[in-house]
C-alpha cells in the first residue's frame, strides 16, 4: 500500500515540478537578485530590464503570436505612461487617494482605451498595411505630444514625486531597490497572464491566424476579431510597462512615444527570437545590458546593437532563443559533447576577427571624432596612438587572420552539427 502511494505521490510530483517549477525559479531569482546583484547601477539596471521585458514580451503578443508587424507600439507605452504620471500628480494634490502599487493599472487602461480605437480599424488587414497604418498612428501621436501641452507638457514632458503617495508597510518608493520590488512583482504577475493568454483558445487562434488567415476564414472564425483582441491585450500591457516607467524615472517626455522607441522594442523582441515566449525575455535583457553597461565604455554601442540586428534578420531569423532552441535535440540524444571542441575552435578565431572589427572601428570613430591633437585613446584597458601605424596593422592581422581561421573551421563545424543532429539509428529486429 505504501509502495503505491510513493508511486501516486510521484507521478503527481512530476507534473508539479513540470507546469509550477520554471514560475518558482522565476519568483525567487527576482527576491535574490537584489543581494547578488545591490550597487545603484546594478539595481537602476534591473528596473530597466523588468520594464523592458514587460514591454517587449507585449510587443510579441503582435509580431510573435499574431503575425502583426508594428512600428508604432510605443505609443500605448508612452500614452500609459503619461497617465500614470499624471495619476501620480492627483495623488499629490490629494486629489485623490491611491496607493502607488496600483498606479500601473491606470496606464494599463489608457493603453487598452487607445488600442481599442486604433485596432477597431487598424486590425481589418495585416502585413504592409497593418504596418503603415502602426507607423502613421505613430508619428501623429508623437507629433501631438508637442502640440498639446496640456497633457504631454511639451518638450519638457511631465514629472512626478512618487514618494506622495500612502505608505504601506513603511514603503514610500523613495529608495530604488522599493521601486525594484514593486517593478518585479508586476513583471511577475503580467508575465505569467501573458504566458496564460498564449495558451487560451484566442491566443492560439491568433498564431492560426499569423500562420494562414484566409484558412481561418474558411473554417468559420473571424481574423479581424482575433486580431483585435490581441491587439487590445497586447495595448493594455505596454501601458502597464508605460506605467512601472513613470514610477520609476518620475518623469515621462515624447521620446517615450515616438519611434526611436517602437524601433527599440522591435530590435528587443527580434534579437531575442519571435517564435518563442521566452524571446523577448532574453532579448530585453541584452539589450538593456548593451545600453547601459556597453554604453560606459564605447560611444557607438548603438553601431553594434544594429549589426547584431542585422546579422539577426539575415541569418538566425529565429533569434538567440532560436539557436538555443536548436541544440535540444543533440541534447536530447546526448549529443552536445561532439560540438563542444569544434565550437571552441570555430569560436577562437571567430573573436580574433571581431575584435580586428571592433578595435578598426572604434580608431576611426577616435580619429573622425577626437579633439585636435589628440591621439592617444584607451581600448580594454590599453592607450596607444592612433595615429602610428602599428596598432592599425594588429587590428587588421586580428581581422584577416581571424576571418581566415574562421573560414577554414565552417566545414568541421558543419560536420559535427550533422552528425549530432542525425536522427537515431533503429534497432534491428525491433
Amino acid at each position: 500500500m505504501s509502495e503505491i502511494t510513493n508511486a501516486q505521490a510521484g507521478g503527481m510530483s512530476a507534473p508539479f515540478a513540470k507546469r509550477f517549477g520554471p514560475w518558482i525559479f522565476l519568483a525567487v531569482t527576482l527576491i535574490v537578485l537584489p543581494f547578488i546583484f545591490s550597487s545603484n547601477i546594478a539595481v537602476y539596471t534591473m528596473n530597466l530590464m523588468g520594464i523592458f521585458i514587460i514591454f517587449a514580451l507585449s510587443y510579441n503578443m503582435l509580431l510573435g503570436q499574431g503575425g502583426m508587424l508594428s512600428f508604432g507600439h510605443a505609443v500605448y507605452f508612452g500614452l500609459g505612461g503619461f497617465m500614470s504620471v499624471h495619476f501620480m500628480n492627483y495623488i499629490e494634490d490629494e486629489i485623490i487617494v491611491l496607493p502607488m502599487i496600483f498606479l500601473p493599472i491606470f496606464g494599463g487602461l489608457i493603453g487598452l482605451v487607445f488600442a481599442v480605437i486604433v485596432g477597431s480599424f487598424s486590425t481589418r488587414r495585416a502585413g504592409t498595411v497593418f504596418a503603415m497604418i502602426s507607423l502613421g498612428i505613430g508619428e501623429l501621436i508623437a507629433a501631438s505630444s508637442l502640440i498639446f501641452v496640456a497633457f504631454f507638457g511639451g518638450e519638457e514632458g511631465v514629472s512626478g514625486d512618487r514618494t506622495m503617495g500612502p505608505v504601506i508597510m513603511d514603503v514610500d518608493f523613495a529608495q530604488d531597490i522599493e521601486v525594484y520590488y514593486l517593478i518585479a512583482a508586476w513583471a511577475f504577475v503580467t508575465i505569467g497572464l501573458m504566458y496564460l493568454f498564449s495558451r487560451t483558445p484566442m491566443g492560439r487562434m491568433a498564431n492560426a491566424v499569423r500562420d494562414n488567415d484566409e484558412r481561418i476564414e474558411f473554417i468559420g472564425y473571424s481574423q479581424r476579431k482575433v486580431r483585435f483582441i490581441s491587439f487590445c491585450a497586447s495595448g493594455f500591457f505596454a501601458g502597464i510597462a508605460g506605467g512601472l516607467f513613470a514610477i520609476n524615472f518620475e518623469i515621462v517626455t515624447e521620446e517615450n512615444l515616438n519611434a526611436l522607441t517602437s524601433g527599440v522594442v522591435l530590435l528587443m523582441t527580434y534579437i531575442g527570437g519571435v517564435g518563442f515566449f521566452i524571446g523577448p525575455i532574453v532579448g530585453a535583457v541584452i539589450f538593456t545590458l548593451l545600453q547601459t553597461l556597453l554604453s560606459n565604455y564605447t560611444e557607438i554601442w548603438q553601431l553594434y546593437v544594429g549589426v547584431m540586428f542585422v546579422l539577426t534578420v539575415m541569418y538566425v531569423p529565429q533569434g538567440l532563443t532560436g539557436i538555443m532552441a536548436m541544440h535540444i535535440p543533440a541534447y536530447r540524444m546526448k549529443r552536445l559533447n561532439g560540438l563542444l571542441v569544434p565550437y571552441i575552435r570555430a569560436g577562437i578565431p571567430t573573436l580574433m576577427m571581431l575584435a580586428g572589427i571592433v578595435g578598426f572601428l572604434e580608431m576611426i570613430h577616435h580619429v573622425r571624432s577626437a579633439a585636435v591633437g589628440e591621439t592617444q585613446m584607451t581600448l580594454i584597458g590599453m592607450d596607444f596612438d592612433t595615429h602610428t601605424v602599428l596598432p592599425w596593422v594588429i587590428v587588421g592581422i586580428l581581422g584577416t587572420v581571424g576571418a581566415y581561421l574562421t573560414k577554414t573551421q565552417m566545414p568541421q563545424l558543419r560536420e559535427a552539427w550533422e552528425v549530432a543532429n542525425a536522427p537515431l539509428k533503429s534497432k534491428e529486429g525491433a
